[in-house]
Parts: structure tokens; sequence; C-alpha cells
């Protein structure tokens, strides 16, 4: 493989006459706001410092994908684009990349060895449209955790959970105590609720049949009916203040003991880093919600919108090869808590739960594509829609397996 050194040279080559290099400010958008992701974003900002002449400017959006995406796209659309952005592994950049406003970063990858280092393949895949590379998968992040604060169960006499049917027999207890079971917040949390017991408690089977195989046997089938049962359990053990929570708040319910769980990903970790706490001592980690041990692989990219100005281009084709560096891999990922996109960096310093999350990734039974993956970002919308209504009334689980085959029979 071609160093790192050698391929800064040719992306300096792609955009400027040779032996001249020009320091930029980078802006760079992404929606990292929380502590954990924060501090993770200053590992990229001070190895883009240290290893180029160039400079990150900060565009953090505070929200999620869901608010950020919207302002990201209009910006690009506008002509009023950014250096670079975070935007999810998946379908989200495909009608940009089809319309000329994403950069090419197929010299760099090519010259990197991407195809050999990147892996599973399908994340590399993502970025490619038409036989050109135009992303950078940075890590992997995955939703199919469950976060318990092991001192709250210890301290109340109650056994602590080693899966999702166990925290909802517990429940009840839980608020005896006044604590809340599971905590949660804004409509993306509550959809991914569902959508980790979709494949936790469903199985890998059920949740490919359902988004990938369009399978509406499989929609009706009884593996479905109790994903919607379980659901029908979560929305009795939030508590009633928890629409529009933020996700960081409610992890630091669980870190602080007034809840006892919370069903999101793996970027939770960084929050309990942030806070001191340790895997498996202060707080246990559920793939899968320890029913079935599997985990997506869905996680942040990199995309450059297209500039046409060869300083800025310059300096996006030296982000773009920063950002997969093995010291940087590591470096990043341990702060963030998500898995790195390489297969051959050394992560001994990774905790426990990283070490499981590395174990289930090293089974190919273990690892899924990520909804979005899968899904047009419209049918994913109405699914969370559903989500949503249902978490929120006393929708029929029959009335929402009704909803749901109607929805995915018209996904692209």
């Amino acid at each position: 493989m071609r160093s790192v050194k050698t391929a800064l040279g040719l992306a300096a080559s792609l955009a400027l006459p040779a032996g001249i290099a020009q320091a930029t400010d980078l802006e760079v958008t992404h929606w990292w706001t929380s502590g954990g992701e924060a501090a993770a974003v200053r590992v990229l900002a001070d190895s883009l410092t240290a290893n180029t002449e160039h400079t990150w400017v900060d565009g953090a959006i505070a929200g999620s994908a869901a608010t950020a995406n919207p302002i990201i796209i209009s910006r690009i659309l506008g002509g009023n684009p950014m250096g670079a952005t975070q935007m999810n592994t998946g379908r989200d950049a495909e009608d940009l990349i089809r319309a000329g406003l994403m950069t090419d970063l197929t010299e760099v990858a090519e010259a990197e060895g991407w195809r050999d280092a990147i892996r599973p393949a399908h994340l590399l895949d993502a970025c490619i449209h038409e036989g050109r590379v135009y992303c950078v998968p940075i890590n992997i992040h995955s939703w199919q955790w469950m976060w318990i604060n092991r001192h709250v169960f210890e301290d109340k006499g109650v056994p602590v959970p080693s899966n999702w049917q166990e925290l909802a027999a517990a429940a009840p207890a839980l608020w005896e105590a006044g604590i809340v079971p599971l905590a949660t917040g804004q409509p993306w949390q509550v959809n991914g609720i569902r959508a980790v017991m979709e494949q936790g408690i469903g199985g890998p089977g059920l949740y490919l049949a359902i988004n990938r195989d369009r399978d509406e046997e499989a929609i009706r089938s009884d593996a479905n009916r109790a994903v919607w049962e379980a659901f029908a359990q979560a929305r009795d053990m939030v508590d009633d203040a928890h629409s529009g929570r933020d996700w960081n708040i409610a992890t630091n319910m669980v870190i602080q003991g007034t809840a006892a769980a919370q069903i999101m990903g793996d970027w939770a970790q960084g929050e309990f880093a942030v806070a001191g706490r340790e895997a498996g001592v202060d707080y246990d980690c559920l793939p899968g919600l320890g029913h079935h041990m599997v985990l997506d692989t869905g996680g942040d990219a990199f995309y450059f919108p297209r500039i046409d100005d060869p300083e800025t281009r310059q300096a996006q084709l030296a982000l773009a090869s920063l950002l997969v560096r093995p010291d940087v891999q590591v470096a990043f990922n341990l702060v963030k808590g998500s898995l790195p996109v390489r297969g051959d960096v050394d992560l001994a310093a990774a905790n426990a739960c990283m070490q499981k999350g590395l174990e289930i990734l090293a089974s190919e039974d273990g690892v899924l594509p990520s909804g979005e993956q899968l899904l047009d970002s419209d049918t994913q919308g109405q699914m969370q829609d559903l989500a949503i209504e249902f978490f929120s009334s006393d929708m029929s689980v029959d009335t929402a397996i009704d909803r749901q085959a109607r929805i995915i029979a018209r996904a692209r």
C-alpha cells in the first residue's frame, strides 16, 4: 500500500501545479455536539492541523441527522457549500452525487488501497456511484445496544438484566423505586428502539426479509408480532417527559441513575467515557438487546461538496486521505465509542464494550447492513412516523403491522 505521504502528494497534484501548496481554512459541518462527540471532533481537527498545512473550521449543527441533513443539503443546492460534511453512511447523498455536486475521490481511494483496507466492504460500496468513490467512511456505528446502569439494580436488590425481557420484567420494581426503566427522547430515538427490536428480538432473518426482500409474509409473521409487542412494552417503560429529549440527556439519566437503561447506538459510550464510567463495572452493554448478538454496520462518512477552487480541492483531498490513516482511525474511534473501518489497526486499548463489538464484527453471521443502506429516505421517514404514532397512542399491534406492510410495499 502506498504511504499516506505519497497519497497526499497525489491529492495535491490533482489540484495544483507541481510544487505549489496553499494553506486552506476548510469548513467542516457535522452534528457531533455532545460531550463525547465534541472530544472526537477535536481528534480530527487536531490531526488535520498536525499533519497538513490546512485548518479545520468547525461547523457544528446542533441536533441530529434529521436536523442537520436538510441544512447541509440546502446549502449545497443553494450554491453555498461547505468544504466537507459528515453524513450517515448510506443513501442520503445519492441525489447530490447524481447532480454532480460532490467531489470525486477515486484517485485517492485507489492510491491508498481503500478497497483492501476498509471493511466490511459494503461501507465503501455505499460511497460508490457508477464506479467512482464519493465519500470516506470513517467509523462503524451500530444501533443494536442496550446500556444498563449496574448500580441501579444492585442498590435496589434487583437482578441486573441480561436481555430485554429481563429489563421489562424488572420495570414494576424500578417504577416503585422511583427510577425510569427506559430513557429515550426525540422521534428518531423512539424509532431506533423499534428498529433495534426488529433486529435484536426478531433476529437478522426477519430484519433482512422485511427491509431487503420486502417480504409481506415476514411482516405478518409471529416473529414480527413479537417485535411490535416488545415495542408496546417499551411505551409503558418511559417517563411522561421523554418527548423531545436529546439523546445524550437520556444517556446522562442512565449515567446518573435516574433511569435504568437506554437503547441507543454505540456513540452513547462516548458519554460514559467522558463521565469516567467503566464498562463492565459501572455499566453493561447488551448488543442485540441480549437476544440476537447482531450489529448493523452503518456509521458516518465524510463527503466533499464540489467547489471550483483548486486550493480548496487540494485541502479536501488531504482531509479525505487523513480520515482513513490507521493512527487517526484508532484515536478517533476510541474517543467516539465506534469501531474503525480499517481491519488492520491495533485496538488493544478498547474497553469491554468495544471488544464485544469487535468480536461480533469478526463474525459474518453477526453483521447486518443498516436501515439507511437498505431503505430510501422517504421509507425511513414513514416508518419513523408510524413508530412515533404507535409509541404515543394506544394503537394496536395489528394496526401497526398493517401499516408497516403498506409502507414497505411502496419502498424504493
